[in-house]
């Protein structure tokens, strides 16, 4: 089982840059695939990155490609999201997932776009 907390949230300008943080507990890290997901008010939570475990292949839905960078750090225990030029559609509550056959969530981090 592993234990993930998220961190890097916050209110910024559309245009403008963030980057969540996802730690997780455990010493299997490294044989988790890593996600990023995210739920606006009223919506499905939604896929927005992935990260295979030795961070060879990455995956992003559509409407972050170009914008949005996940990475890895086994090291560290560590997921990242890089976000920049934040749109206001982009306001959400992100959350981080690990899956190796069974999901994991982190609590949730608000990220809110102004316009």
């Amino acid at each position: 089982q592993v234990q993930l907390v998220e961190s890097g949230g916050g209110l910024v300008q559309a245009g403008g840059s963030l980057r969540l943080s996802c730690a997780a507990s455990g010493r299997t890290f490294s044989s988790y695939r890593m996600g990023w997901f995210r739920q606006a008010p009223g919506k499905e939570r939604d896929f927005v990155a992935a990260i295979i475990w030795n961070g060879a292949r990455t995956y992003y839905a559509d409407s972050v490609k170009g914008r949005f960078t996940v990475s890895r750090d086994n090291a560290k225990y560590t997921v990242y999201l890089q976000m920049n030029s934040l749109k206001s559609e982009d306001t959400a509550v992100y959350y981080c997932n690990a899956y190796n056959g069974r999901h994991y969530w982190g609590q949730g981090t608000q990220v809110t776009v102004s316009s």
